[in-house]
């Protein structure tokens, strides 16, 4: 076992499996204290697939799904007990990110184990998909009071122990998809947009007290991956283009962890406010968001419509794409 982080109180939201998962035993495989933390009790099960895209599937095909569920499947517990039987030390907790008041109560237990928090990383997170104009009001929520909600609880109750302590390690986990999407799911794009909003703004706000905040948006073989080969993507994305990879080309999570473990170490202490994206081998940051085109007019007197007519194809739109162009 390693000692990079040695003694240090990690707190790995939506750990059960997947990623999560990945993550917690990569941070206990370098001696720290790993809390381990799901919503309740057994898997939570589909993240994307909803009860009439299973129940679409021919026998043969919910057979193969099932199997593939049964074999990635965990809670906080069995993650926490992979630790324990490798020789570390981890702290079952489930609760619900989204209810402040059982976060509050959950760091209480963390702090009555542990003393502190050194560093958080949330992977907790939810899945959906349809048209902006037919989503309910209950999709909308399933979405979004995890992310940002749920990640702002936990950062609000541990960072006060970081700020005592003078250092901190916090990553969130966000999705490409916060720059838009070709995939119909506009809950998903937001939330994922105020994940980085939020760490961000909270990068400015703590880094003079020993904290980095940055954010992560993973491309790995989780759940989703494998439910998204057994779902007609029609409807979901835009006509042309495939909404999903295949889960075999997709990498495992567990490739993630070396560079979230980097972020984690004093070699990134100045490293804050920065979102990457993660794929296997591949890493990649974004870069800045800057004004890339200006159009000014002289004088005291406001622009009129005619003159934006004139002026803006070739001032301010020279060479524009949309967003569609990106995706």
């Amino acid at each position: 076992m390693g000692e990079l982080f040695k003694d240090k109180v990690v707190v790995v939201t939506g750990s059960g499996q997947g990623i999560g998962r990945a993550v917690a035993l990569a941070f206990a495989a370098e001696g720290a204290k790993v809390v381990t933390n799901n919503r309740k009790p057994g898997s939570t099960g589909f993240v994307n697939m909803t009860a009439e895209s299973y129940a679409a599937l021919s026998p043969e095909r919910k057979k193969e799904i099932d199997e593939i569920h049964a074999g990635i499947q965990g809670d906080a517990e069995s993650t926490a007990k992979t630790i324990i039987d490798r020789g570390g030390e981890a702290l079952p907790l489930y609760c619900d990110i989204s209810k402040m008041d059982d976060v509050e109560k959950m760091v209480g237990k963390i702090i009555d184990k542990f003393g502190t928090v050194h560093i958080l990383i949330n992977v907790a997170g939810a899945f959906g998909g349809g048209n902006m104009h037919e989503m309910s009001e209950a999709e909308w929520d399933r979405t979004t009071l995890i992310k940002p909600k749920g990640y702002f609880n936990v950062m609000k109750f541990v960072v006060p122990y970081m700020i005592k302590q003078q250092y901190g390690r916090i990553i969130n986990t966000t999705s490409k998809a916060f720059m838009g999407d070709i995939i119909k799911h506009v809950h998903y794009c937001a939330a994922n947009a105020g994940v980085v909003g939020l760490t961000r703004a909270a990068a400015c706000e703590y880094f003079h007290e020993g904290i980095t905040v940055n954010a992560f948006a993973p491309w790995a073989r989780t759940r989703a991956s494998h439910e998204n080969d057994f779902m007609d993507p029609g409807g979901r994305a835009i006509p042309g283009q495939r909404a999903f990879p295949s889960a075999g080309v997709t990498p495992d999570p567990e490739a993630l962890c070396p560079f979230l473990l980097y972020l984690c170490s004093e070699h990134a202490k100045n490293v804050t406010g920065t979102v990457f994206t993660l794929a296997g081998n591949e890493i990649n940051m974004h870069s800045e968001p800057v004004i890339s085109r200006t159009v000014c007019k002289q004088g005291k007197e406001y622009w009129t419509f005619d003159e934006l007519v004139k002026e803006a194809p070739r001032a301010l739109f020279r060479g524009y794409q949309n967003i569609l162009f990106y995706q």
